[in-house]
This record gives structure tokens, C-alpha cells and sequence, in this order.
């Protein structure tokens, strides 16, 4: 029974920083592939980050490439995603997401229908 719980949601000004969380349960964390996508307001849901089972070289969408960072801790069963420089155009609701990958597999990550698992996301709200 997979659970995934984000947290650190809340609201920052622009040019602010947050940092959030996904703790994941009743997964073999290190043979899962973890992501944070993102829905806004009026907007569709959208890929953010990806990290692969090893941990290294996030994926990022190019809207937040340089200003966000992904990162895994694997004993932990923990991802976290560090938002800095925000500005309006990220508020939305952060979803964690999860799914098996194989060692050396390949997928659309920016894709929401290739995940498996769904955290119940929390709310980053930017003011200007």
C-alpha cells in the first residue's frame, strides 16, 4: 500500500524560498523513480522535477531550471524539491509522484499518466 505526503507548502513573497518535502511509504524507495509536478490555477497539471533511483541529475522543466532543486534521500524514503526566486507564476498545488523504474530505464517523466503513485499535494501560493 504506497503512500506518498508531501508537506512544506504555504505562502512566500516573490523572490521568496521554500522548501518541500514527499515521504513516501509502502514503496521499495530505492527502486523508485520520484517526481514533483504542479497545477495551477486554471492551468493543466505539469511536470516540475524527476529524479531518477540513484539520485542524480534531476530532470527539470525548463520554467523552473536554475531555480529549483530537486533531491533524494533514499534511507530516508524522502524527496525534497527547494523552490527559490519564486514568483507568481508558481503558485499552484505541488504534487509528489512515484513509480517502479528499472535500473538504466527511460520515460517521459514531464508525462502524468507515466507515474504510478499520487501524494494528496500542498499549496505554494507566491504574492506580489
Amino acid at each position: 500500500q504506497v503512500q506518498l505526503v508531501e508537506s512544506g507548502g504555504g505562502s512566500v513573497q516573490a523572490g521568496g524560498s521554500l522548501r518541500l518535502s514527499c515521504l513516501a511509504s509502502g514503496v521499495t524507495f530505492g527502486s523508485a523513480c520520484m517526481g514533483w509536478f504542479r497545477q495551477g490555477p486554471g492551468k493543466q497539471r505539469e511536470g516540475v522535477a524527476n529524479i531518477y533511483t540513484g539520485g542524480g541529475s534531476p530532470n527539470y522543466a525548463d520554467s523552473v531550471k536554475g531555480r529549483f532543486t530537486a533531491s533524494r534521500e533514499n534511507a530516508a524514503d524522502t524527496m525534497d524539491l527547494l523552490l527559490d526566486s519564486l514568483n507568481n507564476e508558481d503558485t499552484a498545488t505541488y504534487y509528489c509522484a512515484s513509480r517502479y523504474c528499472a535500473p538504466g530505464g527511460n520515460f517521459n517523466w514531464s508525462n502524468q499518466y507515466n507515474w504510478e503513485y499520487w501524494g494528496q499535494g500542498t499549496q505554494v501560493t507566491v504574492s506580489s
